[in-house]
């Protein structure tokens, strides 16, 4: 069994991949501040992309590899969801809060012209997104997604577990642990190529177990297929062709649900975006490139 620091050292080689600046900003009426970067675009009229981390990662973790070379076309901002690295804490953990604060931070932002990006996780609250706020996006980048889970005997059992186990521990949200873990994130972010290792060890692990339960608690009890055929955004959906954790027939069954959604493959796992950043870089900007060309082309048919 070889441990994250052995994976990241075996696996993770990215001297091209740069680590941008952050900032904490306060999201007005959602009960805090979360950590953001926010990497400007080749013009100040660039359409703006705001990435979703996966489940137990951090905004930047899951996305450094792909800001440069998204930048190059969108201002690329990515931010902390709650109970991960420095997101917001609350007293319970909701999609549906996820959501609302990305909402929110397009508007402490006044971005314009916005594309939501999401990684597993953050592909379902981009889903999300647009259900609650679709006059906030024009589209949507969907990476590694599902529309539900339980899907199976085993998931069934999982999911149910877990729901039923975070019951009784609502209130460590607010105990010192819980939040000294949680706000443990990376703080060196002009270190050397070399020191990547360390820092993404950092990063993972500023994010408490308990969060992570509370995250699957929630997508557990997902489910979007009811109203995926009412997306009315351009879409693509990014699919690891050989992911074990979401199936692909899963991703590209969501993808034919939503009307005109391009199907973006990749040869990868469900950590291909950062253990096969190599293949994986290319075809999310590929994937983001075609929303935005839509998004133009249609806004120009109206």
């Amino acid at each position: 069994m070889f441990s994250p620091r052995e994976v990241l050292r075996n696996r993770v080689y990215m001297p091209w991949a740069r680590i941008p600046p952050g900032r904490l900003v306060e999201l007005p009426g959602r009960g805090g501040s979360t950590y953001v970067t926010d990497t400007p675009g080749p013009t100040p009229e660039s359409p703006t992309l705001v990435l979703l981390h996966a489940l137990g990662c951090t905004g930047l973790l899951t996305w450094y590899p792909s800001i440069g070379p998204l930048s190059r076309r969108f201002r690329v901002v990515t931010m902390d969801q709650r109970w991960h690295g420095q997101g917001i804490r609350s007293d319970e953990f909701s999609l549906r809060d996820c959501a609302d604060d990305v909402a929110a931070l397009i508007d402490a932002l006044e971005l314009e012209d916005v594309v939501v990006g999401g990684y597993s996780m953050g592909s379902i609250v981009a889903q999300r997104v647009w259900r609650q706020h679709p006059d906030r996006i024009q589209g949507l980048v969907l990476c590694a997604t599902t529309d539900r889970f339980r899907l199976n005997p085993a998931e069934q059992v999982f999911f149910a577990g877990m729901g039923a186990s975070m019951v009784g521990t609502r209130g460590i949200s607010r105990s010192r642990t819980a939040l000294t873990a949680a706000r443990a994130a990376a703080r060196a972010l002009d270190m050397a190529p070399s020191d990547i290792h360390e820092w993404a060890i950092r990063e993972f692990r500023s994010t408490s177990p308990w969060a992570v339960g509370q995250a699957l608690a929630a997508l557990g009890r997902h489910h979007s297929r009811p109203w995926l055929s009412r997306i009315d955004v351009p879409t693509a959906v990014v699919v690891g062709t050989r992911d074990r954790v979401i199936p692909p027939r899963r991703q590209i069954g969501l993808a034919r649900a939503i009307p005109g959604a391009t199907v973006h493959e990749v040869d990868g796992g469900h950590a291909m975006c950062v253990l096969e950043a190599e293949s994986f870089v290319p075809v999310v900007v590929e994937a983001a490139n075609t929303v935005d060309a839509r998004r133009r082309d249609s806004a120009r048919c109206r």
